[in-house]
């Protein structure tokens, strides 16, 4: 399978989102409140509908949901660890990496759910849904800990005002009570999800920037090489650990090797971070999704 022709589309609205925000007069003030949309509420709706529309079988998908939230776990030590380890601690500014450290292990959830369905089609998208469903939380406590405890503010409430935490909470729970959305509803919603997905890769384009990534070097290639390089690698390890069926495996390749969360900068700046650097990384990080998704789906998958 030509993964880099797979990924073309979703790519293409990024780039879309970038060259409209640059130069025509839909410029970054528009997007921001565009992100806003998404963010609070077109988004929630789309990962709410994937969840609870398919029945889960948890016992089914446990193996993927263990490995998943194994591959979390690493992925959130592995980038805490930076200021500590000898040889590149010392160029880590705290303050910066109390910031950056969610780059390691967040992932686009936007870019998660459309290359899912692209390769397995309903059954993906209901796996990569319930992947985001358990790892949310688990990834935002992760973002908001070390940046609430450099600023010395509670991480509770700021988890507690979570639209992607409500959304995926909500959804598991309405899903395992058997509840679903009316049929009358199911269009609207579906059309939601829609424009979820094709606003959310432009407005991630439209929030590209490339300037400020010319400090912090260190932190950034750290960062950087944990979400594209060492998560991949972890995940084939622990799809063979685990024993994951070849589609479960694919899913988990995809979801170790996504780019970051391109709302990584909203919650830095809201919580008073540098905003321009974690926006460059996520920069970065989009751009380096279109070589590491190809290399996890199409190398990794041949080991």
């Amino acid at each position: 399978m030509n993964y880099a022709k797979l990924l073309f589309p979703d790519f293409s609205l990024i780039l879309c989102g970038y060259l409209v925000c640059r130069y025509t007069a839909l410029n970054r003030t528009v997007w921001q409140q565009v992100e806003s949309l998404v963010y609070y509420f077109l988004f929630p709706v789309l990962l709410f509908h994937s969840i609870i529309k398919s029945p889960l079988d948890l016992g089914a998908a446990s193996s993927l949901i263990a490995a998943g939230l194994t591959m979390g776990v690493i992925g959130i030590a592995l980038s805490y660890s930076l200021p500590f380890l000898p040889w590149i601690g010392k160029h880590i500014d705290t303050r910066e990496h109390a910031a950056s450290a969610q780059i390691a292990f967040r992932f686009n959830s936007f870019i998660a759910l459309a290359i899912a369905e692209r390769l397995a089609g309903p059954q993906g998208l209901s796996l990569v849904a319930v992947l985001i469903g358990v790892c949310v939380p688990l990834f935002n406590v992760g973002a908001v800990w070390p940046m609430a405890r450099h600023a010395k503010r509670g991480f509770l409430s700021e988890l507690a005002r979570n639209p992607l935490i409500i959304a995926t909470a909500s959804g598991l729970c309405a899903n395992l009570l058997g509840a679903s959305i009316p049929v009358w509803l199911e269009p609207t919603v579906t059309r939601i999800g829609a424009a979820s997905l094709a606003l959310g890769l432009m407005a991630a384009g439209a929030g590209l920037q490339f300037g400020p990534l010319a400090k912090a070097k260190t932190l950034a290639a750290s960062v950087l090489a944990i979400r594209h390089l060492i998560l991949p690698m972890v995940a084939l390890v622990l799809s063979r650990i685990f024993d994951l069926a070849d589609l479960h495996s694919i899913i988990l390749l995809t979801f170790s090797a996504l780019p970051t969360a391109s709302s990584c900068y909203i919650l830095a700046a809201r919580m008073g971070y540098n905003g321009p650097y974690v926006a460059g990384l996520v920069t970065l990080s989009t751009l380096l999704g279109i070589v590491s998704l190809p290399f996890a789906l199409g190398v990794l998958t041949r080991l």
